[in-house]
Formats: C-alpha cells, sequence, structure tokens
C-alpha cells in the first residue's frame, strides 16, 4: 500500500538526462502523473512522457510504495483557470488562429474535457462560412472529438476525472420528457442550438481571452486543447477504445448509421437509396449493410464517389445528370416500382422530394437526414402519402447521446463496425487549416487532428 505521496514542482525545462525516470522506479517509484504546466494531468508509464515532452515543463507526482504496486492518483486542476491552446475563428471563412486562451473551472452540471483528437464536420465549415445562419465571432468550432474527463462541477456523479469520453452536440438531461421516451432523443434542456454561443447555467461563456469572451460552438468547442461542456452532452465510453478512431462516432458517422438502423429499419434482403455519399450517407450505406439489404443504391452528382462507395456496400451508383427525368422515376423503374427504405443525406430539398418519391407504395419508407435551409419549403403530392408511403425525419439518428453512443462505440470494439474507412486524412493541431482544405475540396470523408501535434 502506498505509503507517501510527493510532488516535485520542476520550473525549468526537463531533460531524460536531468531527472531520470528509470532509475526512480528502482527506488519503489511505480507510477508517475505528468502535466504540462498550468495545463492539467495524464496519468502515463514511467520514461514515456519524459521522452516525448522533454522540451516541457512538468510536474511530477511520484507515489512511493513499500513493496506493493499501486495506481497513480487522478491529479485536476479542478477550480484553476487552465491556459491552453485553441483555433480561435475571428472572421467569417478566413484561417483558424491558434492562439493561447484560458478556460475556467467547470460550474454546475459541467465537465472540463482535455481533447486528445478532434475531426471536422461539413457542420463545422458551414458555421465557419457564416452562410445561412447569424455570424458569432469570435468562436472556438469543432463537435466531433474524443477526449478525458479532467475535473468536474458540482452536481456531476456519472462522470469523474480519467474517464474517457466523447463530446456530443446534443445531449440527455434524462429528467424531459424527450429523455424518458423510448422514442425520442429530443431533449428540452441540452438539444442543439446553433445560435447559442454560452455555457446554459450562467450564460457566460468559459473561455476567454485578454479578458474578453471567446464563444462556445454547439456547446462542445473541440478545437481546443481544453473545453467545458455540460455533463449531459458526454457520453463514457470503453477506456480501451481508441480515441483516434472512435472519435467520429460522435457526429456523422453515429447520424447516418443510426438514420438507416434506427429509423427507416430495413429488414434483411430490402433494397436501400442513399441520397448524397458523403461521410453522413456512406454511415447511411453501411448500416444498410450491417442490416443485411440486398441492394444498396447510391445516387450523388460526384462521379467520383462510386469507387469509394463500393467499400461501404453500395452495389450500384446513381448520378441524375446520366438521366433526362426525375431521378425517382429511374430508380422507380430500376427497382420494380421503387425501394424499399431510402435516406437522404443531402439537405437539397429536390433530393429529398426523390427520396420519398421514390420508395414503393404500400411499405416504402423514406428518412430525412440532410439539413435543409431555413426557409426550404417541401412539396409532394398528397396522393404519395395516401398510397402508403411514410416519411421521416431523424436527429442524430436517432441515438441519445449518453445511454446509446457507449453501445455504438461496442460495436466498433466488437468489430462489427468498421470506422477506419471514413477516415481518410491525419493532421496535426498546428495544421488545423488543411483540414478545412481537405473538406472544401471535396478530398476528404473525416481527418483526424490530433491535439498534441
Amino acid at each position: 500500500m502506498a505509503q507517501s505521496i510527493s510532488t516535485i514542482k520542476l520550473t525549468h525545462q526537463i531533460r531524460h538526462r536531468a531527472y531520470n525516470l528509470k532509475a526512480l522506479e528502482k527506488n519503489n517509484i511505480v507510477e508517475y502523473v505528468l502535466g504540462k504546466g498550468d495545463f492539467g494531468f495524464t496519468v502515463v508509464t514511467a520514461g514515456d512522457e519524459c521522452r516525448r515532452r522533454q522540451q516541457q515543463r512538468l510536474y511530477i507526482i511520484i507515489i512511493f510504495t513499500s513493496t506493493q504496486k499501486t495506481k497513480a492518483r487522478t491529479t485536476t486542476m479542478s477550480g484553476e483557470v487552465i491556459q491552453c491552446k485553441a483555433a480561435v475563428a475571428r472572421e467569417a471563412g478566413k484561417p483558424l488562429v491558434i492562439e493561447e486562451v484560458e478556460v475556467a473551472p467547470p460550474q454546475k452540471m459541467e465537465v472540463r474535457l482535455k481533447i486528445l483528437f478532434t475531426s471536422l464536420c461539413h457542420t463545422d465549415v458551414y458555421f465557419w462560412e457564416a452562410k445561412g445562419q447569424n455570424p458569432l465571432f469570435p468562436r472556438i468550432l469543432g463537435h466531433e472529438a474524443g477526449g478525458i474527463v479532467e475535473s468536474v462541477g458540482e452536481g456531476v456523479t456519472e462522470l469523474k476525472p480519467g474517464d474517457k469520453v466523447l463530446p456530443v452536440f446534443t445531449g440527455e438531461c434524462g429528467e424531459c420528457r424527450h429523455c424518458k421516451s423510448e422514442d425520442s432523443n429530443m431533449c428540452d434542456l441540452l438539444r442543439i442550438n446553433t445560435d447559442r454561443g454560452v455555457m446554459i447555467n450562467d450564460g457566460k461563456t468559459r473561455f476567454s481571452k485578454d479578458g474578453q469572451p471567446i464563444y462556445h460552438f454547439l456547446g462542445t468547442s473541440t478545437f481546443s486543447e481544453y473545453t467545458v461542456v455540460h455533463s449531459g452532452c458526454v457520453a463514457k465510453i470503453n477506456p480501451n477504445a481508441p480515441l483516434d478512431k472512435v472519435c467520429v462516432l460522435s457526429c456523422g458517422i453515429s447520424t447516418g448509421m443510426g438514420a438507416t438502423l434506427n429509423v427507416a429499419k430495413p429488414k434483411k434482403g430490402m433494397s436501400v437509396a442513399i441520397f448524397g455519399l458523403g461521410a453522413v450517407g456512406l454511415a447511411a450505406a453501411e448500416g444498410a449493410r450491417i442490416a443485411g439489404a440486398s441492394r444498396i443504391i447510391g445516387i450523388d452528382l460526384n462521379a467520383s464517389r462510386a469507387n469509394e462507395a463500393k467499400k461501404f456496400g453500395v452495389s450500384e451508383f446513381v448520378n441524375p445528370k446520366d438521366h433526362d427525368k426525375p431521378i425517382q422515376e429511374v430508380i422507380a423503374a430500376m427497382t420494380d416500382g421503387g425501394v424499399d427504405r431510402s435516406v437522404e443525406c443531402t439537405g437539397n430539398v429536390k433530393a429529398m422530394i426523390s427520396a420519398f418519391e421514390c420508395v414503393h407504395d404500400g411499405w416504402g419508407v423514406a428518412v430525412l437526414v440532410g439539413v435543409p435551409n431555413k426557409d426550404d419549403e417541401f412539396k409532394t403530392l398528397p396522393i404519395n402519402f395516401l398510397n402508403e408511403r411514410t416519411l421521416k425525419g431523424t436527429f442524430f439518428g436517432n441515438y441519445k447521446p449518453r445511454t446509446d453512443i457507449p453501445g455504438v462505440v461496442e460495436k466498433y470494439m466488437k468489430k462489427e463496425l468498421e470506422v477506419e474507412k471514413f477516415i481518410t486524412h491525419h493532421v496535426g493541431f498546428s495544421e488545423i487549416n488543411k483540414a478545412f482544405d481537405y473538406m472544401l475540396k471535396g478530398e476528404s470523408l473525416r481527418c483526424i487532428i490530433r491535439m498534441d501535434a
């Protein structure tokens, strides 16, 4: 059992030769907790962090034991302001700027997370460009990520420092009618709010620089080494899950896959049409593959996506540009009256109408996933409904963040779901603007951004 705990604060730059962790291990020092300056702490094995961060300032908490090994004590900066790097969007469409910012401690029902990996989603780009919504700057974007809990605020009981988590852009309070319903994930308290740039607890930001606030994004703001999130928007996951892979499950992939598995619900042997073969659409196709669909028809205006889509189970590709009649008529002719299920992932109203009108009468179900412009209108003939076609919408694939997302991660851990094929690029945090370039050029599905590089 542990006999004593000593804390050494090294104010000089540490070098491997100056402080040999291997030598300390021989003297019954068995675990080390290292933290960069005032930026928080991470449990590491002997010698490893010293080699990786030998040019940085460190704290070392050393646990001495007599004869038995013990685990390192969890150490946090709870209650203190953390200074860290963040990629700040200061103007619409301008490159993000890596800056030193201050991150306040978590307040009631909030947690502060250390983000280890994040990725870029089209939603980040959309709001960075400030198209079709109210611009809010300066702002820290990012909402698809993985990290560990650094500290927790008052009232948080289901999370603790050191937990491996995925922050999610929507939440689950557990108390409202939606959270108590098995049929809804539209939490009254924590559902997505794209205009809100502050925390719901007190209407203030947790980010600042030189005393000036920096606004939040979707309650997550993962383009920062540390962020503060409402505890209801944090999914605790398997501690063995690789965050550089499963971080992509906190938004787009779960949205598309869930739209198919949880809402369209195709039976084995059914036909499924997927409109739009970006990351969300390919995830919807992956859901159809998992469900055992016999035909998965991909529809996209970009012919270059045809080959890539095959990796996700798409068996046939249709480009509307290649036909002189409505695509719903083309699909109906291909499938003897229409597909059994369709999933629309573009947000384009014409595609939405086509997705609905291409399903078979009597049992066909169409699911809308893509987000249209706020003033768009959907028009179709009432007879399409009377002929027993069903139209549904979905939000985040009908997954409840805290309840269901850990199970999605388990699908990956059991090799029932492959996420690696969604990840096309990797960049360091200092090169985050490259991720935007890749997406704007249509070259990437998901670009993983490593926060410590």
